[in-house]
């Protein structure tokens, strides 16, 4: 005897009939709907179904994950007022949705769907559905919880003059967080989604006729065509819309702070912001940023410009001390004064290793320090890392493991290395200087000086979204070079630098 069909066994063939495309309809029905968000959300202890009438007798439901709304608004601003309505006669269903959008719905964000997709999509992004019975339509309403932290100073960038704000993990806020510095229709903030799973929530930011368009198209096409799971940190992005992913020079910026990326939109760059991380990418740079805050342009330009060439020479040490030494302890002795050669000879003379490999040792034990200090709570992690640097090094030079000019070298090296304000060119320094450090206790100043050329080839082969690594100085651009080596006066730049030149160039190509 052929068995006859039960409800949820006719329901469960008609979602597996409408499996097979994306675009599925709503049902009509508010049962069929439930059943089917309910297979769609299995095992999801957070998702409410709350089902009342409005005007007496118009069955309705909301569907919502419980963790991601604003339950007191929910009830307060919108559920209590909607069921108290009076009873209205409606000749259809449609007419029913298009009075509680248009009339009855306090939200400001209210829109009408009829995919099942997409009321998927609108609850995992914190958005309530509301369905009618016998409509195949539903509204969304934008009602979430505001869970984020406080506005508070940039813990990676140290804030000496300026404002004192950062951004946090909420992509609104931080978008806010520039409207408040460039009020102009011009600024234009693009949304999109990324990540299959994590649906991951980024906004392209730029300011309309300063950023180039084939730089803003470009951005776009890549962020497009990332395929992956997950988006969890804005350096998943940096990573995969990268042009050379196999360079330890940064060609993406990333900052907390929302003067900086203020500052870059009007040079005409573009801001990438991501939902759930505080750092903002920022595209194109060049070499120079690295060395720059934007701190030098609120003090004196001339204490500013000596702080650039500080920064400068500090860098060009943290790369290239520890090879220096080693080159010339091993190779080139005779560049030493006698006195200054005698001196290292004594200290090194109870040394069992070779200088290339005591700077080596101590390289990596200075590396390990400043990554334990990172890693350990913040109120111990400091101490540590200072007192155990200082105790390890009195202790190898005492037992006559490692020499105290060596000890000296790598301090300064560490040093050098803290004052470039940007931790990505910091970590590109940090790389090179051990293969400069091999190459140099192997070839000496020959081994030194076929490394430096590389870089510098390497360098200048850069690009950053079709912008040259090393413009303004190579090629020359005279204009561009007065915000580069030093920090003219406001009054010999009205504007801040903007890319005007490489514009041309990629519209031409």
């Amino acid at each position: 005897m052929r068995r006859k069909r039960t409800m949820p066994e006719q329901l469960e063939k008609k979602l597996e009939e409408l499996k097979s495309t994306n675009e599925s309809e709503l049902f009509d029905s508010l049962d069929d709907n439930e059943a089917a968000l309910r297979k769609t959300f299995t095992s999801c202890s957070d998702l409410m179904v709350r089902k009342f009438h409005v005007f007496d007798s118009i069955p309705c439901m909301l569907v919502f994950l419980e963790v991601l709304v604003d339950i007191n608004r929910l009830n307060d601003g919108f559920l209590i007022p909607l069921m108290a309505q009076e009873t209205v006669q409606f000749d259809s269903p449609a007419q029913i949705i298009e009075r509680l959008q248009s009339k009855l719905v306090p939200i400001v964000k209210a829109n009408i769907i009829d995919k099942m997709n997409d009321a998927a999509q609108h609850i995992v992004k914190g958005e309530t559905l509301l369905f009618v019975q016998s409509c195949k339509q539903a509204i969304t309403l934008n009602i979430p919880d505001p869970m984020h932290r406080e506005l508070q100073e940039p813990n990676m960038e140290a804030v000496i003059r300026g404002p004192r704000l950062g951004f946090i993990e909420k992509l609104d806020i931080n978008m806010a967080l520039i409207r408040h510095r460039i009020r102009t229709p011009q600024l234009k903030m693009e949304k999109m989604s990324i990540g299959s799973v994590s649906q991951t929530d980024i906004a392209i930011a730029y300011i309309e006729n300063r950023a180039p368009q084939t730089v803003i198209d470009e951005i776009k096409k890549r962020l497009a065509a990332i395929e992956m799971d997950s988006i969890l940190e804005s350096g998943y992005i940096e990573e995969l819309i990268s042009e050379h992913p196999y360079s330890p020079f940064p060609v993406i910026q990333s900052t907390q702070r929302p003067d900086s990326v203020s500052a870059s939109l009007i040079e005409g760059k573009v801001a990438i912001l991501s939902d759930g991380t505080p750092m903002v990418l920022i595209a194109p740079i060049t070499l120079w940023y690295g060395f720059q805050t934007v701190e030098d342009y609120y003090m004196n330009f001339i204490f500013a410009t000596m702080l650039r060439w500080l920064r400068y020479l500090f860098a060009f040490l943290a790369l290239c001390l520890p090879s220096i030494y080693v080159a010339i302890t091993t190779f080139h002795n005779e560049m030493l004064p006698t006195s200054l050669a005698l001196s290292l000879a004594a200290a090194r003379e109870v040394v069992p290793f070779p200088a290339m490999l005591e700077t080596l040792i101590m390289e990596v034990t200075f590396e390990a320090l400043r990554e334990a200090g990172v890693r350990l709570p913040r109120p111990v992690g400091q101490t540590i890392s200072i007192v155990g640097a200082l105790v390890i090094g009195q202790a190898a030079v005492q037992a006559g493991i490692i020499s105290a000019p060596i000890v000296i070298i790598v301090s300064l090296t560490g040093i050098a290395s803290f004052l470039i304000p940007h931790p990505g060119m910091s970590q590109a320094v940090s790389i090179l200087r051990f293969p400069m450090i091999l190459l140099a206790g192997t070839f000496g100043l020959y081994g030194l000086s076929a490394v430096l050329l590389a870089i510098l080839i390497h360098l200048v082969n850069l690009r950053s979204f079709g912008v040259l690594y090393l413009s303004p100085l190579a090629p020359v651009n005279f204009s561009g070079l007065k915000d580069v080596l030093v920090r003219v006066p406001w009054s010999s730049m009205k504007k801040r630098q903007q890319y005007l030149q490489q514009k041309r160039e990629l519209e031409n190509k």
